[in-house]
């Protein structure tokens, strides 16, 4: 089982007539997953890929069954993009594009808390590397050849220390579930709390790699609820210990302005509650195996 995404998940890439969209979607088709169609809209009735083009994402849900989207639309259009595919009746939807404007995003959060539970779409990124469970399927634009199918789950803020992760844990043996990029922007789609929600529900995910990065109270809201809730272990990296205070630094929500959003007072936090905490980005595979080595032995 993997969460979000598997073999059967029909996928429609919003943007796939595009130079971008239609270099990732052919990676994914190559991959195996079940891209069933594109939207471009004024571009309704062609073929891309072997796949049918649609004006809307409406239409392509009523004609293929699609249930999850990939984004690829430039920041002025994306939030729109966003909210349509929750119109059109998607569950999760992935937007990779960087540069939405965060009063963008506020306009999205609003719009999606219209809807019941059991009927809001989940939004992953935007700003992010998207996800995939290895062997089965991804929505995004990670190289899914450093994935090794397996029984550990990954989020993170960063795209590419979500890589470097995947690619440590192959080396030593450790599989991936499901790895999930949540992006970096101060506004998101899915926190590391949802996700982890997830991975705490999926019998087949065994132990959690979180990555997150200064700015933001995503790593404090996830370590309250990984002591009160999670079972099974999780190993976090926090990247940016170096990072001076009210400087910008990469992502945009990567900006220290409160307590409790340093790198060193993340760590404390994760510390407290139970996380392992990697010491630097090099040690978060051999951290990951150390820790399902004493849980085995336990």
């Amino acid at each position: 089982m993997a969460i979000l995404i598997d073999e059967n998940t029909k996928v429609v890439v919003q943007g796939m007539s595009g130079r971008i969209g239609k270099f990732h979607a052919e990676e994914m088709i190559e991959y195996g997953t079940n891209v069933v169609a594109g939207v471009t809209p004024g571009r309704g009735g062609e073929t891309v890929l072997g796949r049918p083009v649609f004006n809307t994402v409406r239409e392509a849900v009523e004609a293929t069954g699609a249930e999850a989207s990939l984004l690829f639309v430039p920041p002025p259009f994306a939030a729109d993009a966003m909210m349509e595919a929750a119109d059109a009746g998607i569950k999760t939807a992935v937007s990779v594009t960087d540069g939405i404007p965060a009063q963008d995003m506020m306009r999205v959060k609003r719009f999606l808390r219209r809807y019941p539970r059991e009927k809001k779409m989940r939004l992953i990124g935007p700003n992010c590397a998207g996800i995939i469970s290895p062997g089965k399927g991804f929505m995004g634009i990670m190289p899914p050849h450093i994935y090794e199918a397996g029984r550990v789950g990954i989020v993170g803020r960063s795209g590419t220390l979500g890589y470097e992760a995947a690619s440590q844990m192959k080396a030593l043996g450790i599989g991936v579930s499901t790895s999930v990029g949540i992006g970096g922007d101060p506004i998101n789609g899915s926190s590391f709390k949802d996700i982890l929600e997830l991975f705490e529900a999926d019998p087949e995910t065994d132990a959690v790699m979180m990555i997150g990065e200064i700015g933001g109270p995503q790593e404090a809201e996830a370590a309250a609820y990984v002591e009160k809730y999670m079972t099974k272990p999780v190993v976090a990296y926090i990247a940016g210990l170096s990072a001076p205070k009210g400087r910008k630094m990469g992502h945009a929500g990567a900006i220290i302005s409160a307590f409790g959003e340093s790198a060193q007072e993340k760590v404390e936090i994760l510390s407290a509650v139970g996380i392992t905490v990697a010491p630097n980005p090099s040690a978060m595979g051999q951290t990951m195996a150390d820790v399902l080595a004493k849980r085995a032995a336990a």
